[in-house]
C-alpha cells in the first residue's frame, strides 16, 4: 500500500470515544486524568503537510473557536515522525489522523481491521498522554471503484459483486497495486481479472473512458465526484480501515475542547469529505472558508 501510505504518512490518527464510551470503542481520554478542566489554555491543532489534513485541521480549530477555545494554528508542518513527536512533547494538542495508518506506524505487525479493532488496538499502543477521541465514518483509504454506467450495467455495489464480471474486466492502479491486491482479492473475493494495468493518477480517467473497468482509487479523491464514479463496499476489509479521527495531548484538552471534536466526527463522512475535497483541490477554494461552509451547514459554528 506504498502509494497510500507516503500519503497517509504526512498525517497523524487514532480514534477512540471521549465523552463516556462511544459507538466506536472508546472511552474518555479525561476521565483518568486528576487534573481539573483545562480551560483556559490555549489548544494547538497541528496538521501534515498534504491538502486533505489542512482542510480537516481547519475545521478542527475553527469548532473549538466556536466554542470559546484559545487556539493557535500550525499547519503544513510534515511527516507523522515529526508531528507524533510534537504531540508526545505539547508542542501540539490536537491532529487530525487516519487510523489504520496511525496504527501501522506504532504496531507494523497488527492485522486489527475495522474501526473497532482498530481503535482497540490503538487504545493499547498509545502512550498514556495520547488518546484518541471519537473516529468519525469519513475514511480516505483504497477502494475498488467502478463507473456509474458500470455499476448500474452489471448491478454492482460490492466487490462480491464482481465475481461473475472479473474475468472479463481490466483492472487499473498504481504499479505497486497487483502485487499488494490481487492475492487479499482472490482470496476474500474470489477475483480473477482479465489483466491488471498500472495507471496510477490516471485510473479514475481511465475508469470514465472505458481503458479499465475497475479502478484503485482513494475514497476522497475529488474526481470520484467530478467524474461520477461508484466506490464498492468492501465488506471483508480487504482494504485498511482508515477512519478520520483526532489525535490529543490529553494534558492540552478539556471535556469542551472533546465534545467539539467529538461533535465533527459524528457529523463527517466519506461523501461529504470527498465533496470538499474538489472545492479545495479542483476549484481551488481556500481551506479555511472550506471549512467555515461545512461547520456552518453541520450547525458546528
Amino acid at each position: 500500500m506504498t502509494t497510500r501510505l507516503l500519503r497517509t504518512a504526512t498525517a497523524v490518527t487514532l480514534l477512540l470515544g471521549a465523552a463516556a464510551c462511544s459507538s466506536s470503542g472508546g472511552s474518555d481520554p479525561l476521565a483518568s486524568s486528576s487534573s481539573p478542566a483545562t480551560s483556559g489554555k490555549t489548544v494547538v491543532v497541528g496538521s501534515a503537510n498534504f491538502p486533505e489534513n489542512v482542510l480537516l485541521a481547519s475545521i478542527y480549530s475553527q469548532a473549538l473557536k466556536a466554542k470559546g477555545v484559545k487556539v493557535e494554528e500550525k499547519f503544513n508542518i510534515g511527516s507523522r515522525e515529526v508531528l507524533y513527536g510534537q504531540l508526545q512533547n505539547g508542542s501540539l494538542t490536537v491532529l487530525p489522523e487516519y487510523n489504520g495508518a496511525l496504527l501501522g506506524y506504532l504496531d507494523a505487525k497488527n492485522t486489527a481491521a475495522g474501526t473497532e479493532a482498530v481503535n482497540a488496538a490503538l487504545q493499547k499502543a498509545l502512550p498514556a498522554t495520547l488518546a484518541i477521541l471519537d473516529s468519525s465514518s469519513a475514511e480516505d483509504k483504497d477502494s475498488l471503484t467502478v463507473s456509474q454506467e458500470t455499476a448500474d450495467k452489471f448491478q454492482l455495489k460490492s466487490i462480491a459483486d464482481l465475481a461473475a464480471k472479473a474475468k472479463e474486466f481490466s483492472i487499473g492502479g498504481p504499479p505497486e497495486f497487483k502485487a499488494r491486491s490481487e492475492p487479499l482479492l482472490k482470496d476474500n473475493y474470489g477475483l480473477t481479472f482479465k489483466e491488471w494495468k498500472p495507471t496510477g493518477e490516471t485510473t479514475a480517467n481511465a475508469l470514465k473512458d472505458g481503458s479499465i473497468q475497475v479502478g484503485n482509487v482513494f475514497t476522497t479523491d475529488p474526481k470520484i465526484v467530478q467524474l461520477k464514479l461508484v466506490v464498492l463496499a468492501d465488506p471483508k476489509n480487504v482494504f485498511s480501515t482508515q477512519n478520520v479521527t483526532p489525535l490529543v495531548n490529553k494534558a492540552g484538552v478539556d471535556a469542551t475542547a472533546t465534545a467539539a471534536l467529538n461533535a465533527i466526527s459524528a457529523k463527517l463522512d466519506t461523501a461529504g469529505l470527498t465533496a470538499l475535497m474538489k472545492r479545495v483541490a479542483v476549484d481551488k477554494e481556500d481551506p479555511s472558508a472550506v471549512a467555515k461552509d461545512w461547520l456552518k451547514t453541520n450547525g458546528l459554528s
